[in-house]
């Protein structure tokens, strides 16, 4: 026997394979052999990597390493204060790293919150209460309203039993459970003589035999799923780990050439030779931009968290900006997760309900006109009847929220009939007959204007046959009608009827109804679309995003929503079942034909997202339920809803949606845009730095010249330029037309070739015009530690004058936005009092090794700051008009 197909075998089978009794359950030795064969019905712990680890792991970074090696040397020539900063620049970059990337793992902590702590069994004949995980397979179960489920349990008895699924499987509507065995391919959703460990029963009882425990259930599965499944690198990241180890390889070989020709053609000592060649080193690195990205980035966080996106780790920022497919779940995502009646359908009229969720907000309309109750009889017998045959309140919570207690499709219609003009009678009930899965519908008797009256709500089918509504003949025709009208708009149909009963009547069973029914009319049901989440599709779609959905729903409700959202145009959708017997490649070629999935599984989701990537995608995953977790880890961006989310789902996801709202994750794309775009003009103006420090030093070595700059002046220059003046980049607007574009493919790169040109351009620019004033005050005999202050004002204040170059990156530098970011006049001015400081402090001069200067010296940083600005906003000109490039 399959064991992962329990339920397409008989009740019997299952006894037998199992070696139990369906009435006194395991024996003892039994449950002993059991528990050695199977172990604890509990999941696995995920071991954890101390703190230590994680703070070492932030140094593994080829540059790091080659800033470690120029620490070490630099030790070894005696020059510790050049040893000690460099250290403390390391530990900077990897403790900002720890804080911002250092989150707990708490996916598996949520998924055990959710198992049963405690079971009731029958062993031996005997009944007790145990520790469910003590449970092994073969044990008999005893299920009761309210209980949660502690394993994967085979039913063999259902009475009325109802199970809200909606943690495992995110649908809204409670599972009527039965005992009969099942088609092989029956999907995850429709096994309704199973029940699921983590889910709840709603309503009803019933017995079932233990047939998975731990790791094996459908929520362990989802368990081992989260912690196998591989965490996709952002796109940031794998472009900043190519781009460190290009620029590391450049560097080494520079470093090697250079050291090998000092010897060669130059005198130097061989301490001052290796203390310039780390000087080049030291220039050639960006260490301030690891520090700078981070920051940049978690400002983006900030900002996001006043839109109520929060994320929870850092380069997801930026990977939303690249995001071109969202894989989004129907319920309580694109939709309210509140079933609501979107009409009222009698023999002689049809009704609009206008309003949507629980909220008692809306009208029941004809035309655009509201309907009086009172003067329709039928309308207010049948909103009297399927309100009073109704075991649902509604009320407000302590959030002011209209909410219900009970069945969600039975809170509805108590919403309808609140929506009613005029009050609409709850009748007091003298006899009812429970809602039977094997029966369909629910009754209760009444009594109403000195009448005795018994109402019935149910499935349309049912009330047609009790209301002697013969197939073929007009009658049912008209009914059958009305209902497939609603049911291709992706409803749910329940009917109610009527029929009067003697006055002496107390007492009511299945005989009194099972015919002489007068209908009264039906309500077609459905969890509707966010209006917020249709403008957010067009969003999407206008910035070049696909949007999928991905549901557990039957596939005439997912396509119907997914038409009036906007998803798709046509009727084509695919099944979960059609997925299983793919091939990766079929499988991928299905993902980019269809934008409607339906009945899916868990494992559909996350196939259906490794088949995005496997394309080219950057894919987001939008979920709520646990059984999106594996999809929402493996997503390059998975988000989770905050208000209706598991913990589970909100731990393996990047973004949290406080709201709820889909529209915030088109807000949050935008940010993301805008903060990639950042990101870059960001490199645009560091590199710049680097470029400028290390032709100086290559220069000075090349034609045996005293060097420029020491190299804790070079770290200082590096690290002041990326933690002041290039974060005032971050604040700057979002550029025009961005949410119009497509989004960037995943190869993109990060440096460009107009990049590559602008970067060395400007790098020889600077370092150039420094090269120049230093050979000249040089050549006037100014002292070596005068011309070392001058040199380090000279590239501060160059890249001072070069930030507002690269604000616009092709257009002119002044404009209407020009003086729209306070942040770069801000830095601006600090960044000036600081070099002030190191100027004119005393410390300062010790720890950087510069001197006090005279006033003029001040006009050389000055004019040199002045021509770079000059010069590059004429290089953008000339760009942009004549070069024609954009």
């Amino acid at each position: 026997m399959n064991k992962q197909k329990w339920f397409h075998y008989g009740i019997e089978d299952v006894v037998e394979n199992l070696n139990t009794d369906r009435k006194t359950g395991l024996t003892i030795k039994n449950v002993d052999k059991q528990q050695e064969k199977w172990g604890k019905n509990e999941l696995p712990e995920q071991e954890k990597d101390p703190v230590w680890l994680k703070f070492i792991r932030h140094f593994k970074d080829v540059l790091i390493y080659v800033l470690l090696v120029a620490a070490v040397i630099t030790a070894i020539l005696g020059h510790y204060i050049d040893t000690v900063v460099i250290i403390l620049v390391a530990l900077i970059n990897a403790t900002i790293g720890y804080i911002q990337e250092n989150k707990a793992e708490k996916a598996l902590e949520g998924i055990k919150n959710m198992l049963s702590l405690q079971a009731t069994v029958i062993r031996n004949g005997e009944r007790s209460d145990i520790p469910s995980n003590e449970l092994v397979p073969g044990d008999l179960v005893i299920l009761r309203a309210g209980d949660k489920i502690p394993a994967d349990v085979r039913l063999i008895q259902a009475d009325n039993l109802k199970i809200e699924e909606s943690p495992l499987t995110g649908e809204a509507i409670s599972v009527d459970k039965n005992t009969e065995p099942l088609p092989e391919d029956t999907v995850l959703g429709d096994r309704t003589n199973l029940a699921f460990s983590g889910t709840s029963v709603a309503s009803g009882s019933g017995k079932g035999l233990v047939v998975e425990i731990g790791e094996h259930t459908e929520i362990g599965k989802i368990n081992k799923s989260i912690t196998e499944v591989e965490e996709i690198q952002t796109p940031l990241l794998q472009q900043t780990a190519k781009f460190g180890k290009m620029i590391s390889i450049v560097i080494l070989f520079l470093a090697a050439a250079l050291f090998v020709f000092g010897s060669l053609f130059h005198d130097y000592e061989m301490g001052e030779l290796l203390l310039a060649v780390i000087g080049l080193t030291v220039a050639a690195i960006p260490e301030g931009l690891p520090a700078i990205l981070s920051i940049i980035l978690a400002l983006g966080v900030q900002t996001m968290a006043k839109k109520n996106a929060i994320m929870r780790n850092l380069p997801s920022v930026e990977t939303l900006g690249a995001v071109s497919v969202i894989c989004s779940d129907k319920t309580g995502t694109l939709t309210k997760n509140e079933m609501t009646v979107q009409a009222v359908m009698t023999a002689k009229a049809e009704y609009r309900v206008t309003g949507s969720g629980y909220a008692p907000e809306g009208s029941i309309q004809t035309g655009q006109k509201e309907v009086s109750v009172t003067e329709n009889q039928v309308l207010q017998q049948f909103l009297t009847a399927v309100k009073t045959v109704n075991d649902t309140t509604l009320r407000r919570n302590k959030k002011d929220e209209w909410v219900i207690s009970g069945e969600p499709t039975e809170g509805c219609l108590i919403t309808l009939a609140e929506k009613a003009s005029e009050p609409v009678a709850r009748l007091d009930v003298i006899s009812k007959i429970p809602f039977d899965s094997s029966y369909k519908y629910m009754a209760a008797l009444v009594e109403e204007d000195g009448q005795k009256i018994i109402y019935v709500k149910g499935a349309p089918d049912r009330l047609f046959d009790m209301a002697n509504l013969k197939n073929d003949t007009e009658d049912r025709k008209m009914w059958e009608d009305k209902m497939q009208r609603r049911t291709e708009k992706g409803e749910r149909i329940i009917g109610a009827a009527m029929k009067y009963v003697d006055a002496s009547t107390e007492q009511i069973d299945h005989e009194d109804i099972i015919d002489g029914l007068t209908m009264l009319g039906l309500a077609g049901i459905m969890d509707p679309p966010r209006e917020e989440a249709i403008e957010a599709v067009k969003e999407c779609k206008k910035a070049g995003i696909q949007v999928k959905m991905i549901t557990g729903d039957h596939k005439e409700t997912a396509i119907a929503i997914a038409r009036k959202m906007g998803i798709t145009n046509n009727e084509r959708a695919i099944e979960g079942r059609d997925l299983d017997n793919m091939s990766e490649t079929e499988l991928q070629d299905t993902v980019e034909a269809y934008d409607v999935f339906a009945r899916t599984s868990p494992d559909n989701k996350l196939q259906l997202v490794k088949a995005l990537q496997a394309r080219g995608h950057i894919s987001a995953m939008t979920g709520d339920g646990v059984n999106d977790a594996p999809a929402l880890k493996r997503a390059d961006i998975g988000v989770a809803m905050g208000i209706k989310g598991t913990e589970v789902a909100k731990e393996a996801s990047q973004m949290v949606l406080v709201d709820d709202n889909f529209r915030t994750i088109v807000n949050a794309v935008s940010e993301g845009r805008r903060v990639y775009d950042n990101l870059k003009k960001t490199i645009l103006f560091i590199l710049p730095t680097n470029g400028a420090e290390a032709s100086l030093i290559f220069a000075s070595i090349l034609f045996g010249m005293v060097m420029p700059l020491t190299p804790v002046q070079i770290l200082y220059v590096n690290m002041i330029t990326a933690v002041t003046v290039s974060l005032a980049i971050a604040f700057e607007k979002l550029e025009a037309g961005a949410m119009e574009r497509s989004p960037r493919g995943p190869d993109t790169k990060l440096l460009s070739g107009y990049y590559i040109f602008r970067i060395i351009f400007v790098s020889l620019l600077i370092g150039g015009g420094i090269l120049w004033m230093n050979a000249d005050l040089l050549g006037d005999g100014y002292d070596i530690a005068v011309v070392n202050t001058v040199t380090l004002h000279a590239l501060v204040i160059s890249q001072l004058f070069y930030l507002f170059n690269c604000r616009n990156e092709r257009d002119f530098a002044f404009n209407k936005d020009f003086f729209s970011n306070r942040a770069a006049f801000m830095v601006s001015g600090l960044l000036l009092l600081i070099q002030l400081g190191i100027t004119y402090l005393p410390f300062m001069n010790t720890i950087l090794g510069t001197v006090p200067i005279d006033l003029v010296y001040w006009r050389f940083p000055l004019i040199i700051g002045a021509s770079v600005f000059v010069i590059v906003e004429t290089e953008k000109y000339i760009t942009r008009k004549i070069a024609g490039l954009r």
